[in-house]
């Protein structure tokens, strides 16, 4: 069964005149272009940044980061810095009283033994003040970064010190001194402190000025001083530890 046909309304009526203006707008529909379609764009259609980022942001706050981490790396790789608390390897001494005779490599007696060995004020590679006096045994242990001997003999001291065999009241001071930067190993402040080096160091002049005050004539070079800051043995060269300790211990007694 077909459905109902509806009768038109009378032309000129209020219903005839609303039924025209009905139809007059569904043509306009009909006859309208339909609404694009757009599809979302990606970077390779628009070459635009995910989330609207801006390459020369992007490109500036790389640059920064890379140009901290250089700066960073140059530090940490040559130890070398100012004066302002930071690290140096070289620093000013101040050396009080005569400088000590040469230390000779031959079996003759020491001239120094019984002298008065100069004070030193000086400091470490971070500018921390590191004394050589009076007060206590002290062995005061030269050191040159490119010194092949010392390079060896510097883990012996580390072992000999975690051992506790140093002998008891005596302490142990380290001077790094002949630094160039031209040579191995350096900067001596990044090796003593890859080795654990457990005393303080002092950073010697750049001339050298705390090694001549000893009469150093090689490396590695030890000076024994007693509580009173007399000479009571020099050596050099690579000494095994048992030797080292029983030295002390005998140049002490003396």
């Amino acid at each position: 069964m077909s459905s109902p046909t509806a009768i038109p309304p009378r032309p000129g009526t209020p219903e005839a005149k609303q039924q025209q203006q009905q139809q007059q707008q569904q043509r306009k529909k009909q006859q309208s272009p339909p609404a694009p379609q757009f599809k979302k764009r990606g970077a390779h259609q628009s070459g635009e940044r995910p989330g609207g980022a801006n390459p020369w942001v992007i490109g500036g706050v790389v640059a920064v980061i890379v140009l901290i981490a250089g700066i960073v790396a140059i530090v940490s790789s040559t130890g070398a810095k100012d004066d302002d608390g930071d690290f140096a390897q070289n620093r000013p001494a101040e050396i009080t009283g005569s400088a000590l005779p040469s230390f000779g490599d031959d079996d003759s007696a020491d001239p120094a033994l019984g002298l008065t060995a100069p004070t030193i004020v000086g400091a470490n590679f971070e500018g921390i003040e590191v004394a050589i006096g009076r007060g206590a045994p002290t062995l005061v242990v030269f050191l040159a970064h490119w010194c092949p001997h010392c390079q060896a003999e510097v883990p012996q001291l580390v072992s000999w010190n975690s051992a506790s065999e140093v002998p008891a009241g005596v302490r142990v001071v380290g001077v790094s001194t002949a630094v160039d930067e031209r040579r191995d190993n350096y900067p001596p402040s990044d090796w003593l402190a890859r080795e654990g080096f457990p005393w303080p160091v002092v950073a010697d002049t750049e001339v050298g000025d705390v090694a001549a005050a000893f009469g150093l004539s090689s490396y590695p070079f030890f000076v024994l001083l007693d509580a009173d800051g007399t000479v009571a043995w020099r050596g050099s060269g690579e000494l095994p530890m048992n030797e080292l300790t029983a030295t002390i211990t005998e140049s002490l007694a003396a």
